[in-house]
């Protein structure tokens, strides 16, 4: 296993603000996706649809196309180029990074 790759996306994701993380989670997530998670991804992506829903107004009223968004294209394809260990590493540091901010942003927002 290249550990390389791994901390090459969770450097990306630490410089992700919590929209991108979102949508990086529900692309991670979405039934269409060659991700191999050991986690209920119907369930995940029904959650971190409905947070981001919450945060940015503009994806809860429109179709928002991912292609307009080439870095979480670029995480995405980085991931779909791992073995199923190291994509569940990287959705694991995602989703705690998620769970974090949401927390902090609740707690003094």
């Amino acid at each position: 296993m290249n550990d390389d790759k791994i901390n090459y996306l969770i450097d990306m994701i630490k410089d992700m603000d919590i929209e991108n993380k979102l949508r990086l989670a529900i692309c991670m997530c979405d039934e269409y996706s060659h991700t191999n998670l050991a986690y209920d991804k119907k369930e995940l992506y029904k959650y971190f649809d409905n947070l981001l829903k919450q945060i940015n107004i503009e994806y809860k009223t429109t179709l928002i196309n991912f292609a307009n968004y080439p870095l979480i294209m670029f995480a995405i394809a980085k991931i779909m180029e791992m073995d199923s260990e190291e994509q569940n590493k990287v959705a694991l540091y995602l989703f705690n990074s998620i769970n974090y901010q949401i927390e902090n942003m609740y707690k003094f927002g």
